[in-house]
């Protein structure tokens, strides 16, 4: 069923004037290098966890929020490195996405009934159906080459 009610948005979207909107996602690793990816029950494949700004929320607010709403990892501090800022005008979007790296974290419980999973994978390793633009944004966090633009 949220799958179902996605594609109704997704195509009633569609429909709108496109409008700014601002993301965050983190690029969270753990002692081993591994990164944190989510899976949702609403779309399929596996992302890095974030999600967008609400109006009068930080960058660092709504980074710290998604991440305790949709993996339980809590921030002791702001997060010290940007990865990139990326943008997207797919879909009749005009998105622009901040990506944080983070490696000082804690973690509790998710909370969120939209995560399906929350796993750490290798970089060399990652699960069957990671996204295109979660796989740009992890090679270039381990290789060190500059971030492109385009999301």
């Amino acid at each position: 069923m949220r799958k179902f009610l996605y594609s109704i948005y997704r195509r009633w979207y569609q429909l709108r004037p496109p409008r700014l909107t601002v993301g965050v996602r983190g690029l969270v690793t753990n002692d081993d290098d591994e990164i944190c990816l989510v899976r949702h029950t609403y779309r399929d494949g596996w992302f890095l966890p974030g999600g967008g700004v609400k109006v009068g929320e930080s960058l660092v607010g709504a980074m710290a929020r998604e991440l305790v709403e949709e993996t339980g990892i809590e921030l002791p501090e702001s997060p010290r490195k940007v990865l990139g800022v990326y943008s997207s005008f797919a879909e009749h979007k005009s998105d622009h996405i901040v990506v944080f790296v983070l490696d000082d974290w804690s973690m509790t419980a998710s909370k969120s009934p939209e995560i399906a999973e929350v796993g750490f994978f290798s970089p060399n390793e990652l699960p069957d159906g990671t996204s295109a633009a979660t796989t740009r944004r992890i090679k270039e966090w381990v290789t060190g080459v500059p971030p492109g633009h385009r999301w």
